[in-house]
């Protein structure tokens, strides 16, 4: 009787089928939690449209999308932006540039967000074992630095010459960072620091429940 028992135990085809229940339970858990946190981002996107510092919408969603990149990394964190860019497109949140250029639209917009939310995530998990306030800190300050930063880009490259004529007298330079993101990084930026504290704890609670499932 010892001896079958321990023959059970020490079957390999249970040991397969314990790693795969796992692996399963894993993977479920990765789906549904990327799924709430895709489903956030949209609700904090849409809130946004509603909230505008200057011509554009102040972006809250960038806390949501520095949490999943810190628990699902890079991939997680690049997803997350990217829907935050196709939330924007499809809000009509872009619609300045889209009748100008379309197709500059669509990739400034869409890598601003994937980018923020992949450097986010990737600067996060550089740092987290350190320290994890300090990892969320940094990528508090990294997430809209590359969101603007991009849009930045993208406008030099496909809208300059929409902009110089937006800017009119103004020098386009300081109509860039003063009239377009002159009041939207300074919040997207307190916003997320003021968070900071929150979104670590959440970020704990969150990793601790899935250490124990």
């Amino acid at each position: 009787m010892e001896n079958t028992e321990k023959t059970k135990v020490s079957d390999p085809t249970i040991k397969a089928g314990t790693a795969g229940n796992t692996a399963n339970r894993k993977r479920i858990n990765l789906i549904v939690g990327l799924g709430l946190m895709t489903a956030i981002v949209v609700v904090l996107q849409l809130l946004s449209t509603v909230i505008k510092f200057g011509p554009f919408s102040i972006t809250l969603a960038l806390t949501a999308i520095i949490v999943g990149g810190a628990i699902y990394g890079v991939w997680g964190g690049a997803w997350l932006g990217f829907v935050f860019g196709m939330t924007v497109l499809l809000s009509g949140d872009a619609t300045a540039f889209m009748t100008v250029s379309p197709i500059g639209t669509i990739l400034t917009v869409l890598l601003k967000g994937a980018g923020a939310g992949a450097l986010a995530a990737l600067v996060y998990n550089l740092i987290e074992k350190k320290n994890r306030f300090v990892a969320v800190i940094a990528a508090g300050v990294v997430a809209p630095v590359v969101n603007t930063g991009v849009f930045i880009l993208g406008v030099f490259v496909f809208f300059l010459d929409t902009i110089t004529a937006w800017a009119a007298q103004t020098p386009v330079v300081e109509y860039i960072f003063v009239g377009l993101i002159g009041l939207n990084f300074p919040v997207e930026l307190m916003v997320n620091l003021a968070l900071s504290t929150v979104t670590v704890t959440i970020i704990g609670i969150i990793k601790k429940s899935m250490a124990e499932k």
